[in-house]
């Protein structure tokens, strides 16, 4: 079993977005998967399975080279408890970023919820959600 975050930059960079877009976490920049990386990625012959976790606006294009697609939600007060209690400096400690992440969530999860075949409340121990997940394979 292998796992890959593709909120990273070795599988996700910043693009110019549309100035009216609101869907962006930055102001006239968006994070966007590298297509070409993560198609060759999910592409490659394997034994175990891969799972990857992330989440961008131009995702729906590999849609077809993913078996199944698992919603991991929970609360937002919960997010932001998870987000403030990050390493000093990161992304949410200002109260713009976290107004800006609860914005987000509240657009962005009724999407996601289209694309999912699943819908997991992740809330609890990382080990449940684990377990959860894979009762689903």
């Amino acid at each position: 079993m292998r796992l890959t975050t593709l909120d990273t930059p070795e599988w996700s960079h910043w693009v110019d977005a549309a100035p009216d877009d609101t869907l962006t976490p930055g102001d006239g920049k968006d994070w966007v998967w590298q297509l070409d990386k993560v198609r060759a990625l999910l592409s490659e012959s394997r034994e175990d399975m891969l799972f990857i976790s992330g989440c961008c606006e131009n995702m729906e294009e590999l849609f077809p080279l993913i078996d199944s697609i698992v919603l991991l939600s929970i609360p937002i007060d919960t997010i932001m408890q998870r987000v403030i209690a990050r390493a000093a400096g990161g992304y949410g400690h200002a109260g713009e970023e976290r107004m800006k992440i609860a914005a987000l969530v509240e657009m962005i999860e009724p999407l996601l919820r289209e694309s999912a075949g699943h819908e997991i409340d992740s809330s609890g121990p990382v080990e449940t959600t684990v377990g959860r997940i894979l009762e689903l394979v």
